[in-house]
């Protein structure tokens, strides 16, 4: 069975959607920073972050953030998933603008209620970390971790997807930062 799925991974390699369609290609260049002690901007993002691993959320932080702040939001979306558009992994929102960045662990595989923010829809329709888990032999993923500062509450009425953030993002974005990770799956 698994080389059967790496030789599919291999077939559909070209298949993905690219940097160019992520959230953060419409926003032009970022004005905050955005790291991870567990991996560099670009670097390889290590096992147990993923399904392959103990699927943990990593560690981020964040500095920068300007005036007129009023609540945050974040994205991860994987820039090679086999798909039309990236494969979003999360999307939490209505964090407050005081918050300077995420634990180990922060954000569970199966959520749970948290003061520090909300949590919309994944690709798959939960409301959970989607750890990176690429189709074997496909080759290296991008996952971009993207945070948002908005200039307004993003709280809708609805559990909100990508869509409803990049609403909200166009009409009251101040700046945001991102980090790239990579995994890939022999």
């Amino acid at each position: 069975m698994t080389s059967f799925v790496s030789r599919f991974g291999h077939a559909i390699h070209r298949l993905r959607p690219g940097i160019d369609a992520l959230a953060m290609a419409r926003f032009g260049t970022p004005t905050l920073t955005l790291a991870s002690a567990a991996f560099e901007n670009g670097g390889a993002i290590p096992i147990r972050f993923t399904g392959d691993g103990a699927g943990l959320f990593p560690p981020l932080q964040w500095s920068g953030m300007p005036e007129g702040t009023v609540s945050l939001a974040l994205l991860v979306e994987d820039a090679d998933a086999p798909f039309p558009r990236p494969l979003v992994h999360l999307l939490l929102h209505a964090m407050p603008a005081t918050l300077q960045g995420l634990a180990e662990g922060a954000v569970p595989t199966a959520m749970a209620h948290s003061r520090m923010f909300s949590v919309g829809r994944n690709s798959l329709g939960g409301r959970a970390w989607l750890p990176p888990t690429p189709i074997p032999g496909h080759g290296p993923h991008r996952y971009a971790f993207q945070v948002f500062a908005l200039a307004t509450a993003f709280a809708p009425r609805r559990i909100p997807g990508r869509g409803a953030l990049l609403v909200t993002a166009r009409r009251s974005l101040l700046g945001y930062g991102r980090l790239i990770g990579t995994y890939e799956r022999p």
